[in-house]
């Protein structure tokens, strides 16, 4: 999937402090900054390329990788833009 700019982007993550680039590149993230029920939200988008879209037609599934140990509360859905 790629990464794109969405038009309620209002912020960019680049690598986290040490994060090592030469191992594993991490780039700059367009992401909105917004609220949920009051929580703190971040939110980026991706677009799949058409590659991945005959995968998912063909019944595959979407992964959503997290680096650590763990899994922090995430949410995954389909936005129109």
């Amino acid at each position: 999937m790629q990464k794109i700019q969405h038009p309620s982007n209002n912020a960019v993550l680049g690598a986290p402090a040490g994060w090592d680039q030469g191992h594993v590149p991490c780039s700059a993230l367009p992401i909105t900054r917004t609220e949920v029920d009051g929580m703190p939200t971040v939110v980026s988008f991706w677009r799949p390329t058409a590659e991945e879209l005959a995968v998912l037609n063909a019944g595959g599934s979407v992964a959503l990788w997290v680096a650590g140990t763990s899994m922090p509360p995430v949410m995954v859905e389909v936005d129109p833009q």
